[in-house]
């Protein structure tokens, strides 16, 4: 029968693997250097004793505590979902574990966040800022010593230290190309407050595009939801005006979807009428009806790129800054894969 966890020592569990007392610390420590066979005995041990390793009491002992911080501003955004799995699966491979958490988009929320995670001594951070997020964050976990990533979005106009995220800019220059060779000349960009950073990379690359394709930008700023409710809302609104555009393209693929439900209550065709394109390839746009056209952002590789980097900073905590921007990819679909009768465009 199992002993008391409590009444149970290091050197009892040596004792009944037939190993050293320093093998079993080892093998506690979750230590590579030890063979698998022994750590597996070791364990074997343990649980026939009943023994229970006091990882707060070992921690006191430790420089580290295997865990990171997770923060995000949007945490039932799907894109957050996958990318936390991505983080996940890294993180688990390591032996680490995440603590996540969500801001609701909230600078002071954020603060006692990050602020609370710091006292659980998590031994870096990954963080999606929310919005008009001010530069002395970054200072201020910098002066902790505590690594931190910067995922999507950054405080300020450029990252100032560790970052990783997706080449949006570049993906909107094909989205924009995709829609003129459609032939689309109304094309206007749904997308948040134009405060985050994600806001302003759109912007800039929405902006590009349009120039290089002769056409004037059609920017539509708004509340910085970014649901699927506020692609509804924002989409009934603009498709009444007298010349409504002829294409949208979406901030993410929640506010895409809602513009496709606005297009159908006005009985306007979408992907014939009016072409939809959001951000993200998230599960959903491919079942949607009709499939909705979306630049794919990868959220997945970009959570293991994230945690990678993560565990890069916390064996090597002096490390020169890193910026990882993975490539995007437009994956078109019946939401913006016809060409635009030519009386829709000139009507």
């Amino acid at each position: 029968m199992p002993q008391s966890g409590k009444h149970v020592t290091l050197k009892d569990l040596a004792a009944h693997a037939g190993v050293s007392r320093s093998t079993v610390s080892l093998v506690l420590q979750e230590s590579p250097l030890v063979a698998r066979h022994t750590r597996e005995r070791v364990m074997a041990a343990a649980r026939a004793l009943g023994y229970v390793y006091n990882r707060g009491a070992a921690t006191l002992r430790s420089a580290r505590t295997a865990t990171i911080g997770v923060v995000v501003h949007d945490i039932a955004n799907p894109f957050f979902g996958t990318m936390v799995a991505g983080i996940d699966e890294t993180l688990q491979n390591a032996d680490y574990v995440s603590l996540l958490a969500s801001t609701g988009d909230s600078p002071a929320r954020q603060e006692r966040l990050v602020t609370r995670l710091r006292e659980q001594r998590i031994d870096a951070l990954l963080l999606c800022p929310a919005e008009n997020t001010p530069d002395t964050l970054i200072d201020t976990i910098n002066t902790w010593g505590l690594p931190c990533i910067e995922v999507m979005r950054h405080a300020g106009e450029m990252p100032r230290g560790h970052y990783v995220g997706a080449d949006i800019r570049t993906g909107l220059g094909h989205a924009v190309a995709h829609l003129v060779g459609q032939g689309h000349h109304r094309i206007a960009l749904l997308t948040g407050s134009g405060h985050s950073s994600a806001d302003r990379e759109r912007i800039a690359g929405y902006q590009h595009a349009m120039h290089e394709a002769g056409l004037a930008p059609d920017i539509r700023t708004g509340r910085n939801e970014l649901t699927r409710r506020a692609g509804l809302e924002r989409t009934l609104e603009i498709m009444r005006e007298p010349s409504p555009p002829t294409a949208l393209i979406c901030h993410n693929d929640l506010m895409a979807l809602g513009a496709l439900l606005a297009l159908a209550r006005l009985n306007i065709t979408p992907g014939v009428d009016c072409a939809v394109i959001g951000i993200d390839d998230s599960d959903e746009a491919a079942l949607s009806e009709p499939a909705l056209c979306s630049l794919a952002t990868h959220p997945h590789a970009i959570g293991q790129a994230a945690a990678d980097l993560a565990l890069a900073c916390i064996a090597a905590p002096d490390s020169d800054p890193r910026r990882i921007v993975l490539e995007t990819s437009l994956r078109i679909r019946a939401s913006a894969d016809h060409t635009l009768h030519r009386s829709r465009e000139s009507s």
